[in-house]
């Protein structure tokens, strides 16, 4: 049995979609409404089933996980999930797949020592996960000069998910104006990039440097001099938007924050009617002198990043279920097979193309 929560959502319809269709299962479809859970299960090749379940409510979780095999947890928002739902599925015996959690709840389950010889994948979605996973093609065999990475475009924000966007601040998550240089983050060292032209971008866009924890740890596993990453958007809207919202609010509490999650909203709905839907992901690389040749540029084109994040999450889900990641506490972009995923990604109907040169 693989348990999915959050199916009805935009990320976990593509998800138990694609896991279904890999022939996992059988698949037990959580969430609160009870009635559009079994609207998904029933639209599910082979056998599904609908149960109500409320996260906040330990009875319910637990019954939900009791006798699976797998929990895939694509439900929100992450801050206040963390590590809840990986606690349960261990509990009862079963890994873990999620599509958030970051550090947090990657360090969270770590401290509580509950591993043992179960298995769990946070941050198997498009960013973090994809964005950390996909360069790791260009440095096979050869260390880099530098690594640049490029995320975003025009995607509407849902209100959870415009919360999660107003927490990933701190430690981490990352340092905004940041690069990685000779081994250490350099504070201060980038400045954002205004009305530019990218490959793969169809509109000039903006971007604004910010060096996730996850660059970071890519900028380690691939021994790259300097990694510099940026968020990408279409418009200044969005990151005034967010600057905003972090001026008025000191630190990083959920409840202060959440009042400020309408006004991102609207910035993304306003990106998107003047621009449409896209979702691009760049990536260059510049070897070090004297190294072997390799490709030198990853270009992802997609339109919904949030089915593009449901399709890395059923994939995740397959790489636990086949006994391809070993037991312990994982993040995707450090324990998933780029080539494989690259693979996947080209024949899926959701990617527009996947180019690597």
């Amino acid at each position: 049995m693989i348990g999915l929560l959050g199916a009805t959502g935009a990320v976990g319809r593509t998800a138990v979609q694609r896991i279904a269709a890999y022939g996992l299962g059988p698949l037990r479809v959580g969430g609160r409404d009870v009635a559009a859970a079994a609207d998904v299960a029933g639209s599910l090749p082979g056998t599904a089933h609908a149960v109500r379940v409320d996260l906040d409510d330990p009875g319910q979780l637990a019954a939900f996980c009791d006798g699976c095999r797998i929990v895939v947890n694509c439900a929100g928002p992450t801050y206040r999930v963390l590590d809840t739902v990986a606690r349960a599925a261990f509990a009862a015996g079963a890994d873990y797949v999620d599509i958030g959690g970051e550090l947090a709840a990657k360090d969270a389950l770590i401290s509580r020592a509950m591993a043992g010889d179960r298995t769990a994948v946070f941050s198997a979605g498009v960013m973090p996960g994809l964005s950390g996973l996909l360069p790791r093609l260009l440095a096979k065999g050869r260390p880099l000069r530098r690594l640049d990475v490029y995320v975003g475009g025009a995607a509407v924000f849902t209100p959870l998910s415009a919360v999660d966007a107003l927490l990933t601040r701190g430690p981490k998550f990352g340092t905004p104006m940041a690069a990685w240089r000779e081994g250490r983050v350099e504070p201060n060292a980038l400045a954002p990039l205004q009305a530019v032209r990218l490959p793969g971008f169809p509109v000039p866009v903006h971007a604004w440097p910010y060096l996730t924890t996850e660059a970071q740890t890519l900028a380690v596993d691939t021994c790259a001099d300097e990694v510099r990453s940026y968020n990408v958007f279409v418009s200044n809207r969005l990151p005034e938007a967010l600057a905003a919202a972090w001026a008025e609010v000191d630190g990083i509490d959920p409840a202060t924050l959440t009042p400020h999650a309408d006004s991102v909203v609207r910035a993304s709905l306003q990106d998107n009617a003047d621009f449409g839907a896209f979702y691009v992901m760049l990536f260059t690389a510049r070897p070090r002198p004297g190294t072997s040749p390799g490709p030198g540029r990853i270009v992802l084109t997609a339109i919904d990043s949030y089915a593009l994040s449901g399709v890395v999450m059923a994939l995740a889900t397959r790489a636990v279920f086949t006994g391809s990641v070993p037991a312990g506490v994982h993040l995707a972009a450090e324990i998933l097979d780029p080539d494989a995923t690259a693979a996947e990604l080209r024949h899926d109907p959701l990617v527009e193309d996947l180019t690597v040169m």
